[in-house]
């Protein structure tokens, strides 16, 4: 079907995109994978090609756009081509809503424009050890000493925990009400390099090998006030209005991986010959893509009605979480047919599909569990 999402400037910024990925990517990527991340420099690359800042304000060093788009258009390169860019999406798609949103004017002036370069790189420490999505539960601290914050606890699963500048932590700065669990949360944007924080384990994953996750710890680290995202309290209701564009960026990248799948696996078998035909020519594999094209093209139409909802500020949780479910359960199905597709060698990691197969089971996990995203969804239904 036509697709009517992008215009001419999405399609110039995608042929960008596609020649750099394949140049300064593809190639090495293996070697990213070894080392469980991007070299620090590949940031500061996406920086002076201007991706990094595309949504910064012009004022502050960025392409000053609004749209979701490019976004999109950067999740289906990389998908289309089988690598990731590390903690890029974190980078970009969860913590610069906050810091457009919260920040004020003299923390944009200090933080956006090495941002938009790579100098500064950026990630979001929420989830804790026995926690999980139980924010409301986290147990570390941050107590409020003359003209700092000292900070102490733990968090885990921190995406771009290994490389970041910065990092958005979110800790409790006052007892939760016995009404009001969620009360008393608070966003500070530490310095990686204070006295006290540490970075524990590069924690070793089944996918997104090139995707530094770590572990991180801070004691009595020193964060001065005025380095406090938005309102003190207020921390809670920050994370929940981010949400949906999170969700919908997760989304973005797991139709694309299916789509991706079935383009390999259609090469593949055109390629593939079993008891002396092409694989293409079985009528099991022809009917399996035509499922898998047909889901894929599903989930498109769903991404894009949600990418333009957003961008017209009209994307609501329900929305975005009914969004994530479809897209993730569709990768889930898509990428396990279209490796089955591909018999032995599908299995093989010198094989796209045997990456997108890895990298796709933690989507359905992150960004809200599927079964998080039911009960938001049924309790918008009213049942």
């Amino acid at each position: 079907m036509r697709r009517t999402l992008f215009n001419e400037d999405h399609e110039a910024f995608r042929a960008m995109i596609r020649s750099f990925v394949e140049a300064e990517v593809a190639p090495v990527y293996g070697e990213w994978e070894d080392a469980g991340h991007p070299p620090r420099d590949f940031y500061r690359k996406l920086g002076e090609l201007g991706v990094l800042g595309v949504q910064v304000p012009e004022e502050y060093g960025g392409g000053g756009e609004t749209s979701f788009k490019y976004q999109a258009v950067v999740s289906e390169e990389c998908a289309r081509a089988g690598v990731s860019f590390g903690g890029y999406g974190v980078h970009v798609n969860l913590v610069l809503p906050y810091l457009l949103k919260y920040g004020s004017q003299e923390q944009r002036k200090r933080w956006l424009p090495p941002f938009a370069s790579g100098e500064m790189m950026t990630a979001i420490a929420m989830t804790e050890p026995g926690t999980g999505s139980d924010l409301a539960g986290m147990k570390t601290t941050a107590r409020l000493d003359g003209d700092h914050y000292v900070l102490n606890g733990a968090k885990t699963f921190i995406t771009g925990g290994v490389l970041a500048d910065r990092v958005l932590v979110v800790a409790r700065t006052s007892p939760a009400g016995p009404e009001n669990r969620r009360a008393g949360l608070s966003i500070l944007v530490v310095d990686t390099k204070s006295e006290g924080y540490a970075v524990g384990r590069k924690l070793e994953k089944i996918g997104l090998r090139s995707s530094d996750t770590a572990e991180l710890s801070f004691t009595d680290v020193r964060v001065p006030v005025e380095d406090l995202l938005g309102e003190e309290g207020r921390g809670f209701e920050y994370l929940t209005h981010n949400l949906a564009e999170e969700r919908l960026g997760i989304a973005t990248s797991s139709y694309a991986s299916a789509a991706a799948a079935v383009e390999f696996a259609r090469k593949y078998v055109q390629e593939r010959t079993v008891f002396g035909k092409t694989v293409s020519s079985f009528q099991n594999t022809k009917f399996v893509l035509a499922e898998c094209a047909t889901e894929v093209e599903a989930a498109r139409s769903l991404v894009d009605r949600c990418i333009e909802a957003l961008d017209a500020g009209e994307l609501t949780p329900a929305d975005a979480a009914v969004c994530k479910l479809f897209c993730t359960e569709v990768q889930g199905r898509v990428v396990d047919k279209c490796l089955q597709l591909h018999g032995g060698y599908g299995y093989m990691l010198e094989y796209p599909i045997a990456r997108l197969y890895a990298d796709a089971r933690v989507t359905r996990i992150y960004g809200g569990t599927s079964e998080v995203l039911k009960t938001i969804i049924a309790k918008d239904l009213q049942v």
